[in-house]
């Protein structure tokens, strides 16, 4: 079963189902539609969802629309987005970096 991890202050948000979908950039666990997930709650790498992908889009970050926003929490404009990502990645990323869209539903909540 593949992982995704999430931020502490995202798992309430997953938990309540208003978040829906991540956004993952670099992906290196080839994520597709139908794969079981355990979600995991950073930094105590504590699992506390099982979720299922129900769609998976890949496209550029400066494509992204509003199907693939619902149910992402917000990221600000996209300056703000592109240096968050860079923080977070810790490599450059810019409008034309490839970003996959995965949207997912629980299964059970742990």
């Amino acid at each position: 079963m593949k992982t995704l991890k999430f931020s502490s202050e995202l798992v309430p948000l997953i938990q309540n189902s208003s978040k829906t979908t991540t956004w993952r950039l670099f992906d290196d666990k080839d994520i597709q539609v139908g794969d079981s997930l355990i979600l995991i709650k950073r930094p105590e790498l504590q699992p506390f969802a099982l979720a299922r992908v129900t769609k998976v889009t890949i496209k550029l970050l400066k494509d992204l629309n509003d199907d693939d926003k619902e149910g992402h929490e917000d990221t600000g404009t996209p300056d703000s987005m592109y240096k968050k990502y860079s923080e977070y990645y810790k490599q450059q990323v810019t409008p034309d970096t490839e970003v996959k869209v995965i949207k997912f539903k629980i299964d059970r909540l742990l």
